[in-house]
């Protein structure tokens, strides 16, 4: 049996923005908590391209109050990381890193028991706060294992001269082309539609439009991804299949939320796959077992942000309390 001292009034699963503004509210209304992080702190921020610069302003970053700083209007990923890293520091966040949650169980008390890689917990409720970066969309074609496929850019400097295949066109496939070309790499992009995605940065819309008009980067529209090989893949385009030379794919599919892990919580997800939740409260049909963050918008991870989904932890420390 877990310790006695191992009881939370609310045990937040996931150290990210939004469940460290869970731990905020929590702490503000003298409950006692813990937040459960797999990976490092602002884990899913922590594995950002490392010169990755956000959408929004620093200002509809904050949490708790506190002020984002900034030189430029738009924080880059190292600006951020160090911001929640204050942040957690200046409230004194009970946060257990590199601990991975097995299961969220209710039992008959009405109490959560949660087994986690290293412990044991219960807790009166339960915030899933996890993201959507965990758990890559797949290709589900052959030679995606290989060692030279990631699902994951980082920095351009792995790929300096080499031929790099991106597939993607929304943010994270043109920031990896244009960073690795302007790294020296041979870029091809691999684009399912016709076009860039409808939500490309619009100050890099027209770098990205420039260097594929000019040649630079080039990239094949209507076109699918169909075999990857040690020194070349395969591409489908509407002219028949074509094969070049490659070194590296780099896979911006997209991500989703680690739909199996709600499921084996209890949380009901109809076919849309989009979680159910009281939308006022942000309360599970499990009692007690509550989501905040962008993993509430199952497979539609474009529309919730941390500047639109700050206000689920006002919402769920306010359920709780009433």
């Amino acid at each position: 049996m877990p310790q006695k001292e191992n009881h939370y009034d609310v045990l937040i699963i996931g150290a990210g923005p939004i469940g460290m503004a869970c731990a905020i509210e929590a702490q503000k209304a003298n409950l006692s908590y813990v937040i459960i992080e797999k990976g490092a702190l602002v884990n899913s921020l922590f594995n950002y391209p490392v010169f990755m610069t956000f959408f929004s302003t620093s200002q509809k970053l904050e949490i708790g109050g506190v002020p984002f700083v900034t030189i430029s209007p738009k924080p880059n990923r190292n600006e951020a990381v160090e911001y929640y890293r204050r942040v957690a520091e200046k409230f004194n966040l009970n946060i257990h890193l590199f601990e991975s949650v097995n299961q969220v169980v209710k039992k008959d008390d009405d109490i959560f028991e949660i087994s986690t890689s290293k412990t044991s917990y219960t807790a009166n409720n339960v915030i899933v706060s996890t993201g959507f970066y965990d758990v890559p969309l797949l290709m589900n074609i052959p030679g995606e294992d290989l060692p030279k496929v990631t699902h994951y850019y980082k920095d351009p400097h792995l790929y300096a001269f080499q031929n790099v295949v991106v597939v993607g066109a929304n943010n994270s496939g043109v920031d990896a082309a244009l960073e690795t070309y302007r790294k020296g790499a041979n870029v091809t992009m691999v684009v399912r539609s016709g076009d860039l995605g409808p939500h490309v940065k619009y100050w890099v819309r027209p770098d990205i439009q420039n260097r594929i008009k000019e040649g630079e980067v080039k990239a094949l529209f209507n076109a699918e991804l169909i075999e990857i090989r040690a020194g070349e893949v395969d591409i489908k385009t509407l002219e028949g299949i074509v094969t070049i030379p490659n070194d590296f794919v780099i896979a911006m599919t997209g991500y989703q939320p680690d739909f199996s892990m709600l499921r084996k919580f209890g949380i009901e997800l109809p076919k849309s796959l989009c979680p159910v939740y009281n939308e006022e409260t942000m309360e599970t049909n499990v009692e007690g077992l509550y989501l905040a963050g962008v993993v509430c918008g199952g497979l539609d991870t474009h529309k919730l942000f941390i500047e639109n989904s700050r206000v689920h932890a006002e919402m769920i420390v306010k359920n709780i309390l009433n």
